[in-house]
């Protein structure tokens, strides 16, 4: 049924603010050139968001996009980004070669890093070198370097232990 993804979208409060932030600093290629305000009757009902006016932006990222998406209308209910650990919170990671040139470059362009780099060489994210920042309105990104990959057969054994002894659904 599902062929790819197409697509993660992201409200950001500044359009422009933010597109500067992910193509100038973080070097992402723009894929559609902004649009203007869309504010027609039947955009709210479509988005879920009831007398919603917006533009976006698709930016490339490897084989899929990132959309940002301003809303004019109506104000935003909440003023900084959700934590992690909220519900429907989630964060974009974004793979890199060499995390820790890939650090360093972003730190000399002011970008600050919720810690140091973490290394884990065990369980079932052995290989993953991974960090946290924010974007300019607090959303939380990750960079992450694959190390080494654990053997499919280790992976695809701990899937099926898991699908064979999962708690019922409800």
């Amino acid at each position: 049924m599902f062929k790819a993804q197409s697509h993660v979208g992201l409200t950001v409060k500044d359009l422009d603010k933010s597109i500067y932030f992910y193509r100038d600093l973080l070097g992402l290629e723009i894929g559609t050139e902004p649009s203007p305000w869309f504010d027609h009757a039947g955009l709210g009902p479509a988005v879920g968001v009831p007398g919603a006016i917006l533009r976006q932006v698709c930016l490339k990222l490897g084989d899929t996009y990132m959309e940002l998406l301003e809303y004019k209308a109506p104000e935003s209910d909440t003023e900084e980004a959700l934590l992690s650990n909220n519900i429907g919170a989630s964060h974009i990671a974004f793979e890199v070669d060499d995390i820790v040139a890939a650090k360093s470059l972003l730190e000399s362009k002011g970008v600050e890093f919720y810690s140091d780099i973490n290394v884990v060489d065990e369980g079932v994210l052995a290989g993953w070198r991974w960090v946290y920042f924010a974007d300019p309105d607090g959303y939380p990104l990750e960079l992450v370097e694959y190390k080494y990959r654990r053997p499919k057969a280790d992976v695809d054994a701990g899937i099926a232990n898991y699908l064979a002894n999962r708690p019922p659904n409800k």
